[in-house]
């Protein structure tokens, strides 16, 4: 089989997605303190390292083929890829995997600054399995969600394009889960030193992930008019999103912050990610003024309820996607034998098949993520030791730091290229004496 733009153009929108999980890093990195800076960027850089291996022995299996009871896949019917070795069905397996990824790498930042590294690297096999996978099958792959599909025989056709319920909301509701399993950082919503270190670096990120949406929304595309609208919505959405940000925190808090930008950004895109093919730009427009403010006041609350999401991953990702895949009841268009929004006079059927698809995946992945962030809690421990967390994880987890000034600079080699020994977290360290010190004398912690 020859092969055609549309396979070139799958392979392309692959290798830009594949980078967003590297920006989210950068992006997350930039939101944590400085010695924690590394430990989030592997967090990222595991997840691709551990997915990429999954997708290609099962998780790849279990979002395609005949389904089990409807929720999954058969993990073995083409286990290693190996029936797909000399078809172009290679080019979608790896499409795919490049969104399960960056679902389960999203989820890190609710616990950055305290988890160990291990637990992680357990977790990101066992979520992807049990909650992506079977999300991913039921919704895109035929099974309860899809057309023909149990649930949507009752409810209707649920319109998710590139993931709202798949990847936002099941990484937001897992980001929730997990946050309250390992707990509250030592100083939360009191400690000055949590907050961002590096501005720069949540910029750069942020544009990466801009800059990868575009694969990430368009890389299912099948025509060229529905190509063009999902990258002038992609464009659209978050820029309004952004506007929006800034307003709201200029009212609430006197100041527009370039963190603000970044975050109304990110929420923007979120919001427009289920229905990037399915509004017009006008409605991508409002949706992202309503996303970019409503994020906004959600990032707030988790003070109020005493929620540490570190890095927002709750308030932006779970709050913009409850929105833009719920605004689909009222403002997507009618189109493939879809009878549209209540806008468009399609009556509830359309807004019911998007409830019913976000309560399917706030149960699955709340309940799941639950289970197994409890029994890593139980058998591993999910979180570091009061003293590797002061610390920073960065020390106690890698042995390494993000910054060498002077003397406080740690790689991995020294010139010499011996191995220094694993950090001794005792409170004779001088690692500890460092970190311990005021914040005006240690102002890159």
């Amino acid at each position: 089989m020859e092969i055609t733009a549309q396979h070139v153009w799958m392979m392309i929108a692959a290798a830009m997605v594949l980078l967003m999980t590297p920006g989210l890093g950068l992006f997350y990195g930039g939101m944590t303190r400085a010695k924690a800076a590394l430990n989030m960027i592997m967090m990222s850089f595991i997840s691709a390292g551990i997915v990429g291996v999954v997708w290609v022995l099962w998780g790849y299996s279990m979002t395609t083929g005949e389904g089990i009871l409807g929720i999954f896949g058969n993990p073995f019917a083409n286990f290693g890829l190996q029936n797909l070795m000399g078809s172009p069905d290679l080019i979608k397996a790896g499409f795919s995997a490049t969104f399960a990824i960056i679902t389960v790498a999203l989820i890190s930042g609710a616990i950055a600054d305290r988890a160990k590294f291990s637990a992680w690297a357990v977790f990101v096999p066992l979520w992807v399995t049990l909650v992506y996978c079977p999300l991913a099958y039921m919704i895109w792959g035929g099974g309860l969600m899809s057309a023909g599909g149990a649930i949507t025989e009752a409810s209707g056709q649920v319109i998710d394009f590139a993931g709202g319920a798949v990847v936002e909301i099941s990484s937001g509701t897992a980001a929730l889960v997990l946050a309250l399993v390992v707990g509250q950082r030592q100083g939360f919503a009191k400690d000055p030193s949590h907050r961002p270190h590096n501005v720069p670096f949540i910029m750069l990120g942020a544009a990466i992930l801009w800059f990868g949406w575009f694969g990430f929304n368009g890389g299912a595309a099948t025509t060229a008019e529905q190509a063009g609208l999902i990258w002038i919505n992609t464009l659209v959405t978050p820029a309004a999103a952004m506007l929006s940000w800034l307003l709201t925190e200029k009212i609430r808090h006197g100041h527009p912050t370039s963190l603000g930008a970044a975050s109304g950004v990110v929420a923007g895109l979120v919001a427009i990610t289920p229905s990037c093919a399915n509004i017009s730009p006008v409605a991508a427009i409002g949706l992202g003024l309503v996303a970019g403010a409503a994020c906004c006041v959600f990032v707030d609350l988790k003070y109020r309820f005493g929620l540490d999401d570190s890095l927002d991953v709750v308030g932006v990702h779970l709050g913009a996607g409850l929105i833009g895949t719920l605004a689909l009841g009222f403002i997507a268009f009618p189109v493939d034998g879809l009878g549209g929004g209540l806008f468009y006079g399609g009556g509830l059927q359309q807004l019911v098949a998007q409830a019913v698809a976000v309560v399917v995946t706030v149960l699955l992945s709340g309940l799941v993520t639950l289970v197994i962030g409890r029994a890593i809690h139980r058998f591993i421990g999910f979180r570091v030791s009061h003293e590797a967390e002061t610390v920073g994880v960065d020390l106690s987890e890698h042995a390494e730091t993000a910054y060498a000034f002077g003397e406080r600079g740690a790689g991995h080699f020294n010139p010499l290229g011996h191995r220094p020994p694993a950090p001794v977290l005792a409170k004779s360290d001088p690692a500890v004496d460092i970190a311990s010190r005021p914040a005006k004398e240690d102002t890159f912690a």
